[in-house]
């Protein structure tokens, strides 16, 4: 009797810590994606880029979907001139002086031989879009950085512009940007502004302006490769600080570059692995995180899928 009460208790607070993160937002229709970039139109129609395919294009004219694969920004894949220039990956997007910028990377896997271009459009529609071509290399010898997951985010001040980037090598860098029309240029500042000297294992940082602080998101842990189910399962940290170029710290005053990072949202019930992360304001839903997520019991790439959860702000560090 004493043995089944006990079990009796231990059951019933599973679903207490297995609850400790929501379930994503509805997702219908073409739900497959991998580093995941979210942009809503004016007129309400959604769009959301992924890795791969020239950088596919799927449209809803809901968050929740139903989501229609439509075609991709570069269907023949990039100008730029490096191995891996007809996949393209991590595309992050953002709407400036009248036009629409994505940023996109080209690399192959575990490589730094690596680029960071960019396209334009006015729409965002399938066709619409005009390569521009690369704004930042790496190279192993060359660069202490990987030249992949670009993240724009501009200055509260609304003037100026910061590119993040990085992957693996040397882990998370930024740079100053001069945008003028169709034309991006990176400063030559290249300043680290995350790192973790415990794991290479670090990517895909992104940047939201919220409360008079810059708030660092991250994709820490092992990607891509999940048999067996590594130790240092991907997930997601977070930092802050009141400049865009940091220094950033987390919840426990930890710098970022020194393996600082509060967790945000890690593999819980049906949702393992989460990271390559965004996040965007929706006029009716306010401020989302968004992001890619894998079946438990399927964990390859094919099995990846769009999550997103409405961030909360109450506190004074968010959650989901």
């Amino acid at each position: 009797m004493l043995l089944s009460t006990v079990l009796a208790t231990l059951l019933a607070s599973v679903p207490a810590l297995v609850q400790a993160y929501p379930q994503p937002g509805a997702c219908t229709g073409y739900c497959f994606t991998h580093d995941p970039a979210l942009y809503r139109r004016p007129d309400g129609k959604y769009f959301r880029f992924s890795t791969l395919r020239g950088i596919e294009i799927v449209t809803a004219n809901n968050i929740a979907g139903p989501w229609t694969k439509v075609g991709s920004v570069l269907p023949n894949g990039s100008i730029i001139n490096m191995p891996g220039n007809k996949e393209l990956w991590a595309p992050d997007v953002a709407y400036i002086q009248g036009q629409y910028y994505l940023f996109y990377s080209v690399s192959t896997s575990g490589s730094q031989t690596s680029a960071i271009g960019y396209a334009t459009s006015p729409n965002m529609e399938p066709g619409s879009w005009t390569d521009q071509g690369s704004i930042l290399t790496s190279a192993p010898g060359q660069t202490p950085y990987n030249a992949i997951d670009a993240n724009l985010v501009p200055h509260a001040n609304g003037r100026d512009f910061y590119l993040q980037w990085g992957s693996y090598w040397d882990q998370i860098y930024q740079a100053q940007l001069s945008i003028n029309g169709p034309y991006v240029f990176a400063s030559g500042n290249h300043n680290r502004i995350a790192h973790d000297p415990r794991r290479s294992s670090m990517e895909g940082p992104t940047i939201f302006y919220k409360k008079g602080y810059y708030w660092l998101f991250l994709s820490v842990g092992a990607c891509c490769t999940y048999t067996p189910k590594p130790a240092d399962e991907y997930h997601v940290n977070l930092c802050r600080s009141t400049s865009p170029s940091g220094p950033f710290v987390d919840k426990a005053g930890k710098s970022c570059q020194d393996g600082g990072g509060t967790n945000f949202i890690h593999t819980h019930d049906r949702v393992y692995a989460a990271g390559g992360q965004g996040v965007f304001t929706d006029p009716t839903l306010g401020d989302v995180f968004y992001y890619h997520y894998l079946d438990p019991d399927a964990v390859d790439y094919n099995s990846a899928k769009f999550g997103w959860n409405v961030i909360n702000w109450s506190a004074d560090w968010p959650t989901i």
